[in-house]
């Protein structure tokens, strides 16, 4: 088949894209912007075109897959229509493929990713061979956030915007989770509620559903990646390995040498001109994630010098979370922080929420001398003259931020 993709940077579809390369399929796809993301399926053979333009459109297209967020009027989508092209969402291609496969499926408002790449890994190591979807990049998928397997097991990292995890078909369900995320699309948190418990009720009669409460074997002394909330995420990953009959020597040795995923409290070594460094990136964006990260940092690091620098991401979840954000940065055990300008999230925003939030109102509602405002550009600079030999900086946000890693 000769299938296309708009919006391949995203991170689901662009997984979905090398399991259709993978099967051995004719894949090409566009995106508005070039990506880490974009670069790793073209190097893998997928024809990459920048930009959306009718005339990546072809009649001879079997089926034209798109991003949840690409709207009608969008002109390669209007000319698949026009050609009359079979067209799934992404949550619809990935729905049909939950069906072919025993579908273990991760949700969750925070954890997804990581909890997916545990179990993943462990099913691994356990020689179950799944194949897998998640939503981040993994070391040991050769930095691809697909992995080819040739069992019955398929392991997907379900999210729950735009009801997406409601067109899948999984036996097992784990719901590591459950905050006020994504208000732009549900409006309240019992919309939020709601969407979870229909996708819990999906479940067959012999299904599994996986819930957010520790274990009592002691994985505080077992990982790598710091803080609570990553304890939890291994307790679930644990409850999976018990379900599919896997040792238990299996299991925790695989969640002792799980080293995390890109962007998950990343961690590398830096400089600040000739001053070394510790670097940590992360892609937490949400007012719950940032305080869990926040305190994983300090619990680490002890009494070293940490500073965060963090991009806000999306104009409409500032604006619904504000307050919890503001609560966040006050209540943070951290030097300083310094947070820069909202990233905006195209398609998904509303012009007057936009004109109504902004970084320098956080900063001004924290009113905490440790807590600033700066513009982008010039961050790497200031850091430069600030920071000093051991401090450690952490670079978090889900936007375009992680570029900054590459100024140290």
């Amino acid at each position: 088949m000769k299938i296309h993709f708009i919006g391949i940077g995203g991170i689901g579809t662009s997984a979905l894209a090398q399991y259709y390369l993978a099967k051995g399929h004719d894949v090409s796809g566009s995106d508005l912007v070039i990506s880490e993301i974009t670069d790793m399926v073209a190097k893998k053979g997928v024809k990459i075109f920048k930009g959306n333009s009718a005339s990546n459109i072809s009649e001879d297209i079997n089926l034209v897959v798109h991003s949840p967020a690409v709207g009608v009027t969008n002109p390669e989508y209007k000319a698949a229509k026009d050609f009359g092209i079979k067209m799934q969402s992404y949550p619809e291609a990935l729905g049909d493929l939950t069906k072919e496969y025993y579908t273990i499926a991760i949700s969750g408002s925070h954890g997804k990713s990581t909890t997916t790449t545990m179990i993943a890994l462990m099913m691994e190591r356990a020689g179950l061979d799944p194949t897998v979807i998640v939503g981040t990049k993994v070391k040991e998928f050769g930095d691809s956030n697909f992995r080819e397997g040739k069992s019955k097991y398929l392991v997907i990292e379900a999210c729950e915007y735009d009801s997406s995890f409601l067109h899948y078909a999984p036996s097992i369900i784990v719901i590591t989770n459950v905050d006020k995320e994504h208000l732009d699309y549900f409006k309240t948190f019992e919309n939020v509620k709601k969407a979870f418990k229909d996708f819990a009720d999906k479940l067959p009669l012999d299904g599994h559903l996986i819930e957010n409460t520790p274990i009592n074997l002691k994985i505080r002394n077992l990982l790598q990646v710091p803080g609570e909330h990553n304890e939890l995420n291994a307790s679930q990953a644990f409850k999976v390995g018990r379900i599919l009959d896997i040792d238990e020597k299996v299991i925790l040795e695989s969640l002792s040498e799980f080293k995390g995923t890109w962007r998950r409290f990343e961690v590398k070594q830096g400089f600040v001109g000739q001053k070394e460094i510790i670097v940590v990136s992360d892609y937490g964006h949400h007012p719950s994630e940032v305080a869990a990260t926040l305190k994983a940092a300090r619990e680490k690091y002890g009494a070293k010098k940490i500073w965060c620098v963090f991009q806000p991401h999306q104009y409409q979840r500032i604006y619904y979370l504000f307050d919890d954000f503001v609560k966040t940065f006050k209540d943070a055990k951290i030097d300083k922080i310094i947070i820069t300008d909202i990233y905006d999230v195209a398609g998904r925003e509303v012009k007057e929420i936009s004109q109504d939030v902004s970084s320098k109102k956080i900063v001004d509602r924290v009113a905490k001398d440790s807590v600033i405002y700066l513009e982008l550009k010039n961050i790497a600079e200031h850091l430069k003259q600030n920071m000093q030999t051991g401090d450690v900086l952490l670079i978090m946000g889900a936007g375009d931020i992680y570029k900054l890693v590459d100024e140290f």
